[in-house]
């Protein structure tokens, strides 16, 4: 059967026609289980390998909760990229890849006891922490570790703001450092964290300014700090062009190069970026209706069993199977639970597709599956690596 997929200019800026090929010969020649999540092996290769490129003394840690698939870490694992985890899980998923501890980070600043056990028995040093209880209970686990402590910044200009949650100001942060140093740890540096899917590159210039006071008033109390952890954040394109990374590290770099000493380890955790806009889903229509003045159009994935942060407010770009007799039309897209929760989208103008045809759903990369849980009773979609063809 002959695919056709109506292609449009707002679509090649997401993902070029020889991607889309890519992938539909794939589909076309496996018979695969729909939804299902295809991965681009070469793309995701080439983002993984620009992370860092433009940052002194950076150091690459792949933040394996945007997509912790083994064929993922087993690929960039292989690219020699470092990783930052927050839980026994991902740990087992980097034990069972042969990944070291050497390679490891977690910059989950409240972390379980049992994380925390299974961290110091695989021998991870690195640990991030905004409390004081936070510190007592390394101590208490893991003598002489390595911390670094989250500091608070503005998010603004980021969809996905992670200001609220986690990281204290810097008189609470100065303090917190000379405490863990009581306690018999080791505190090297400071981390933070601009918000995921960040559009202004000026956001990570905030951040790094009220982190140099920090580190100052550190130094003043004895504490020489040498690790800068500026975090991940770096946006994708969904459905419009977002600024560069290759911008955003330059300005990074020069700033950096300014305000701090020369020899510092700059560490960064990019997941969305290393694997955003590398994955689309394939989805197929399994219903249509008008409800009311609205039209909607159910998919076999939604909300629950991947696309999640359609929640927070991610927009994604959709290509629709071409049906000769269909007519653009304004969609609310559901997806295939019976939970009135469950929409993705609203006003999404498409080309009425025919049911049981294909609907790509682009930049699916990240924080889809990772999400993904089986509510309801549908399975969440597999994730599939593939090369060019």
């Amino acid at each position: 059967m002959t695919r056709v997929f109506r292609i449009e200019a707002a679509h090649r800026k997401i993902i070029s026609k020889p991607d889309l090929l890519n992938f539909l010969t794939f589909l076309d020649s496996n018979g695969v289980e729909l939804p299902v999540l295809l991965m681009d092996a070469d793309k995701m290769e080439k983002k993984a390998l620009a992370m860092g490129r433009n940052i002194r003394n950076s150091k690459v840690f792949y933040a394996v909760k945007a997509n912790p698939a083994p064929d993922v870490i087993k690929l960039l694992d292989g690219l020699g990229l470092n990783f930052e985890i927050a839980s026994e899980g991902e740990l087992e998923i980097l034990a069972r890849a042969g990944v070291g501890p050497e390679r490891i980070i977690t910059s989950n600043p409240v972390k379980t006891f049992k994380f925390l056990r299974a961290a110091e028995k695989y021998g991870v040093r690195y640990f991030a922490f905004d409390s004081r209880d936070e510190v007592d209970k390394i101590a208490s686990i893991i003598p002489g570790a390595n911390v670094y402590l989250r500091l608070s910044v503005p998010n603004e200009g980021s969809e996905w703001p992670l200001s609220r949650k986690f990281g204290v100001e810097i008189d609470e942060g100065a303090f917190l450092a000379s405490y863990a140093k009581q306690k018999g740890l080791n505190p090297v540096g400071i981390t933070f964290h601009v918000g995921s899917q960040c559009t202004n590159k000026y956001n990570w210039n905030n951040a790094l300014y009220k982190a140099k006071v920090l580190w100052d008033l550190a130094a003043k109390k004895g504490i020489a700090f040498r690790v800068l952890n500026i975090g991940g954040g770096y946006p994708v394109k969904y459905t419009r062009n977002v600024v560069d990374i290759e911008d955003i590290e330059k300005n990074i770099d020069g700033l950096i190069y300014e305000l701090f000493p020369k020899d510092i380890e700059v560490f960064i955790e990019p997941g969305r970026a290393v694997v955003g806009d590398t994955g689309v889903f394939v989805s197929s229509v399994i219903g249509k209706s008008v409800r009311g003045d609205e039209n909607w159009l159910h998919l076999d994935v939604g909300v629950f069993n991947g696309l999640m942060e359609s929640v927070g407010g991610i927009k994604y770009s959709y290509i629709v199977e071409d049906n000769p007799e269909g007519q653009v039309k304004q969609w609310t897209i559901a997806g295939p639970s019976c939970d009135s929760f469950d929409v993705i989208d609203t006003n999404v103008a498409l080309k009425e597709p025919r049911i049981g045809g294909l609907v790509l759903v682009l930049s699916c990369g990240a924080y889809t599956i990772s999400y993904a849980s089986e509510f309801n009773g549908f399975s969440i979609p597999e994730t599939i690596v593939i090369r060019g063809v």
